[in-house]
């Protein structure tokens, strides 16, 4: 443990203050955000011998290794995707990569094309008729996909490599001699063989595209707009009005389908901003299956039965328990969806729409989920899902962002924990549309509000209460930590976002002005700068425990995030209690694996007491 602050490796304080919208903002560790410098290297070298040495007082340290691999060690199997008579799906061996087989034969090993593991699948979209695959590849966990296509039969090169394609989605013409996809952030037509594309659209954005079953009708989607086009016409796309629109496409009834904050609409595609209402909605939607008999809608935790015709409702399909539905994919009269929650590994069902029967293996349970509600201040109802006993050593982990409320999924990281006798607690803290930008600070109240439950219950005390995030979750628990600190003895800010005023200038910071507003608004500038993380760290105070954690290929979020704040929390603590940075080179944004699991839960048990 670290005995003070001045075992700290030494971090200059700039004396950069800056005028922003009338403001003043000091940064003091702007050098910090450039990591080929000689300072920051030597910096960061003093960073990675602290941890090292931290880490080696962890006793636990490999015991928790083991039981993570273990609990990792279980295979899966993706919903099917059915073209042309064949059928695709990903599968997952346990303890190894996922490979892509087209019935059972395997298509796309990554390991086969990169012995040594650091390869990755990204995405993969066969054609209609089954006979070509595009695929995605990247290294490192850089997520810089590359785009190539081969022939389903023979396996042969047809296209490609093609850089620039990062998660990029495919949209396939009937016949499987082009499609449109985006690269370097422009939708792109391309005709197999061809050595150039036809730039369809170039708005430096991220989009989303949708092709009718016909080829006629092609949809493209972003943030902030919404573009329609109908190919027989060859007329380049029209921009529509979106107001609350989030995606339209034309199914395979014919039928234009437009899914708004509230709900799902249905119109004629050759009228396209002529909608009638269909389908409410209560949730984010994240899935939709149109059936010969029945429509399908799932949330991050529910999927209802509609009647296709009219929208009316019908059903609810039962689940094996309460946690994270996905892939929901349909063929025919059946759809295919996964399952899984905090102990329950991901496992498919299939659905029936003749019979209203949904089959699948059964799902064993290591542990119950309790659900719990509590009430946040301003006066809502949200629920923690909560795996463990109470009164001992509790995680508690949120994420809230991009449309998402947190609902559990199958976690290795979690279950070691439970069986080494802590508690688990999911929050589902607010993360759709309306709590985005200006009501950001919502959705920390609602983290905090959780762990204040928590504590008030009896669940936990303060001392042995650790709050975990990453991503937007790193942000999260960055931002709560500095606002109520007393009540966290520990917590793991994994890739987070931390300075908020300048988050745009770096990784994907620029295309999520929709999520956390950009501080070229006066008016975001002004909430950016109320809960930035880096900002409102104030010297004196007793801080937490805190490790925080970043990677050299994260093309995500920068690690100067990481980096910055770590310097500002060093130098302003109070507390006897550590801030420690463990920093991964050749790991990306969601690539740290079993010994970053192990390093953060011995980390958070040795400091809330698990361990003793």
């Amino acid at each position: 443990m670290i005995d003070s602050v001045q075992s700290y490796p030494c971090a200059e304080r700039l004396s950069l203050v800056e005028q922003v919208h009338g403001r003043s903002v000091a940064d003091p560790y702007r050098w910090l955000e450039d990591s080929s410098t000689a300072e920051t290297k030597h910096w960061s070298r003093a960073q990675d011998d602290l941890w090292l040495t931290y880490a080696g007082t962890l006793s636990s340290r490999f015991r928790w290794k083991n039981r993570v691999r273990q609990l990792s060690e279980v295979s899966s199997v993706s919903t099917p995707v059915r073209r042309g008579g064949r059928c695709f799906t990903l599968r997952r061996a346990a303890g190894e990569q996922p490979v892509l087989f087209v019935d059972e034969t395997p298509l796309i090993d990554p390991k086969r094309l990169d012995p040594s593991g650091l390869t990755t699948l990204d995405a993969w979209q066969p054609s209609p008729d089954g006979t070509k695959l595009a695929y995605q590849l990247s290294r490192g966990g850089d997520e810089r996909s590359t785009l190539t296509v081969v022939d389903v039969t023979t396996g042969e090169l047809i296209d490609g490599p093609l850089d620039g394609c990062r998660y990029s989605p495919v949209a396939w013409l009937p016949d499987g001699s082009a499609f449109y996809y985006v690269r370097f952030r422009q939708v792109r037509r391309r005709r197999l063989g061809d050595a150039d594309d036809t730039t369809v659209l170039d708005r430096e954005a991220s989009y989303g595209l949708e092709l009718s079953a016909d080829g006629r009708w092609l949809t493209i989607c972003t943030t902030t707009d919404l573009w329609f086009a109908d190919l027989s016409r060859d007329e380049p796309p029209a921009h529509l009005p979106q107001e609350t629109t989030t995606i339209m496409s034309v199914g395979p009834d014919n039928r234009l389908y437009v899914v708004t904050a509230g709900g799902i609409r249905i119109g004629d595609p050759t009228e396209p901003t002529v909608w009638r209402d269909y389908i409410q909605l209560d949730a984010p939607l994240t899935g939709l299956a149109i059936l010969d008999e029945v429509v399908l809608t799932s949330t991050t935790s529910t999927i209802t039965v509609h009647d296709r015709e009219t929208g009316n409702y019908q059903a609810e399909i039962d689940l094996p328990g309460f946690g994270s539905v996905g892939s929901l994919t349909a063929h025919q009269n059946q759809a295919w969806f996964t399952y899984t929650d905090s102990v329950t590994p991901p496992t498919v069902f299939c659905y029936h729409a003749s019979t209203g029967q949904t089959t699948g293996a059964s799902c064993s349970r290591a542990a119950e989920t309790q659900r719990l509600s509590y009430t946040s201040p301003d006066g809502t109802d949200l629920e923690l899902h909560v795996i463990g006993k109470p009164g001992g050593p509790t995680i508690l982990y949120g994420y809230g962002g991009f449309g998402q409320s947190l609902t559990p999924t199958y976690s290795a990281f979690a279950l070691a924990w439970v069986e080494a006798g802590g508690a688990f607690v999911t929050a589902t803290v607010r993360g759709d549309a309306a709590h985005r930008n200006a009501t950001k600070q919502q959705t920390i109240d609602d983290f905090i509000a959780a762990a204040e439950y928590l504590i008030a219950e009896g669940w936990t005390t303060a001392d042995e209460l650790a709050i975990c995030g990453e991503s937007n979750g790193g942000l999260l628990v960055a931002a709560a930590l500095t606002q109520r600190p007393e009540l966290f003895t520990a917590a793991v800010s994994s890739a987070p976002l931390t300075d908020m005023l300048r988050y745009e200038l770096s990784g994907l910071g620029e295309r999520w002005t929709a999520e956390y507003g950009s501080v070229k608004n006066p008016h975001d500038f002004e909430t950016l700068a109320s809960y930035s993380p880096y900002h409102n760290v104030k010297s004196g105070v007793k801080y937490p425990a805190v490790l925080l954690t970043a990677f050299g290929n994260d093309t995500r979020v920068n690690p100067l995030h990481a980096r910055k704040m770590c310097a500002a929390l060093q130098h302003a603590t109070a507390s006897q209690r550590p801030v420690l940075l463990r920093f991964e080179p050749d790991a990306g944004h969601t690539t740290g694996g079993i010994n970053l699991a192990a390093d953060m839960l011995a980390f958070l048990a040795t400091e809330t007491g698990l361990d003793r």
